[in-house]
Parts: C-alpha cells; sequence; structure tokens
C-alpha cells in the first residue's frame, strides 16, 4: 500500500511538473538563445545555460530559480507572466538552478509581479519549431511631432498712465485763467475752454513711456524623436505574405513558428 501511495505521488508529481513551465532567454527583452524548462534542473551548467539568463517568460505555475546549483544561495520565485529584465530584482545571469515551486515560501521571496502591459507576443515558446522568412519590406515608424515650450524675456514699452492729478490741478488753473478773459456769456466760453485746455495740459505732465522686462512663452512643432517608434516588416513564409511591427530592426530574414508568426 505504501508503495502504490508512493507512486501515485509521484505521478501527481510529474503531473504538476508537465503543467508548470519557464522559458529562459540569455539577452533581455525575451530575445536571444532560448532554454525552456518543465522540470527541475539542479544545475544548469549541465545544460551550458549557467549564470546566461537575462530574461524569462512563466508560463505555467510559480517557478523557483537560485544563484546557486541545488537550490543554494539566493532564491526567488517567479510568478507566471513576462520578466523583460532579471537585472531589476538582482538575477541577471545569475541563475544556476530552477524548479517548479512545491510549497508555498515566505512572501519576501517572490520577485516583483512582471509587469502586466505591454506584453510581448513574438518570444519563443517551447519546443516549437522555427523557420526562417524572407523579408521583403521595412518601413521605420517615428514617433509623432511634439510641441516645444520654452520662455525667454522679451522688452516691453508701454505708455505711462495719463497723470490724474496734473489733470485736476490744470483743469482748475485753466478755468482760472479762461474766467478772466471776456465777460458774460464769453467769459463763461472761455472759463469752460480754459478748464479743458488746462487739463488736457496737466495730464500730460511728466507723461512719456516705461519700458521693462517680462517673460514670454513660445512653442512651436518639432518632428518626432529621433528614436523609431516601430519598425514595419513585410515578409514572405511559403509563398504568404506577413506583416508584424517589432521593436529592432530586422535583417534580410526574420524567425517564424509553422503558421508565419515572428519568434524574434
Amino acid at each position: 500500500m505504501k508503495t502504490f501511495v508512493s507512486l501515485g505521488l509521484g505521478l501527481l508529481l510529474l503531473a504538476g511538473y508537465a503543467g508548470a513551465q519557464v522559458i529562459l532567454y540569455d539577452r533581455e527583452g525575451l530575445r536571444g538563445r532560448v532554454f525552456s524548462v518543465n522540470s527541475p534542473i539542479n544545475s544548469l551548467a549541465d545544460y551550458g545555460f549557467n549564470d546566461r539568463a537575462s530574461s524569462a517568460v512563466v508560463e505555467r505555475g510559480d517557478w523557483e530559480v537560485c544563484e546557486d546549483a541545488y537550490f543554494r544561495g539566493a532564491c526567488i520565485i517567479l510568478r507566471p507572466g513576462q520578466y523583460p529584465s532579471l537585472a531589476s530584482f538582482g538575477m541577471n545571469r545569475k541563475i544556476s538552478s530552477v524548479r517548479p515551486l512545491s510549497g508555498p515560501p515566505p512572501q519576501q521571496v517572490y520577485a516583483p509581479p512582471p509587469p502586466s502591459t505591454p506584453v510581448y507576443s513574438y518570444y519563443p515558446r517551447h519546443e516549437e519549431t522555427l523557420y526562417t522568412a524572407d523579408v521583403v519590406a521595412t518601413r521605420v515608424v517615428m514617433g509623432p511631432p511634439e510641441q516645444r515650450c520654452w520662455v525667454e524675456q522679451q522688452q516691453v514699452v508701454k505708455p505711462n498712465q495719463p497723470n490724474v492729478p496734473g489733470a485736476i490741478i490744470g483743469g482748475v488753473i485753466g478755468g482760472v485763467l479762461g474766467h478772466q478773459i471776456g465777460s458774460g456769456r464769453g467769459n463763461d466760453v472761455a472759463t469752460a475752454i480754459g478748464a479743458v485746455g488746462g487739463a488736457a495740459l496737466g495730464a500730460n505732465v511728466d507723461r512719456g513711456t516705461q519700458t521693462y522686462t517680462q517673460d514670454v512663452k513660445r512653442c512651436e512643432t518639432v518632428p518626432g524623436s529621433a528614436q523609431p517608434s516601430y519598425w514595419d516588416v513585410t515578409y514572405v513564409f511559403r509563398g504568404v505574405t506577413h506583416r508584424a511591427q517589432l521593436s529592432f530592426a530586422p535583417g534580410t530574414t526574420i524567425t517564424v513558428n509553422e503558421n508565419g508568426e515572428p519568434r524574434v
């Protein structure tokens, strides 16, 4: 009975391993040489991939990765998702052993959650046969136009405001002087004219222009940044034309799977 139970547990454990999977890449951004894992590996040195992983994709299950062989040294747990850079949590080119998680570890050994977006869909899958397709056209798509603004100093000339006190005094004096001219109706007219003229002269006493400096905001539209947003690539695989948007410039060929989907 014990043998049967042990065998049953072993089969369940193997089934759990088959359902879990992690893919390691020797370059950041899920690129470069690919190494797929679906069972515990005590030492990646036996497979020529020791201290080589720079990015990873965990497709199923939680995985423990360790700096030293046989799961010694610093270890960390990777959840399902894409890890474009293992350097973000100090495991770049340091992984020597890897295995599916068999029990709940302390919370502090989990890696930061993988970014949810953007999701890169062109990474090579486990045991996927790859082919070469011919690139027939490549178009670089630059970023959208941008508006750049700056603040510069500008001299401004502004006329002074009318001299209100001077206008009042000038009006009074002008009225007095006008009153002394003529008599009767003419005297009234002269008084009014004198008051208006005096006010006008008084308002312009010490009146001129004022020059000062102020900050002025200016903007202009310029072309997008020199960095391309993506490369629009057209390629032919098995007589069928495909298109894909890549984050890097391809060569004369592109790697695809049997369905013609990019795997780069």
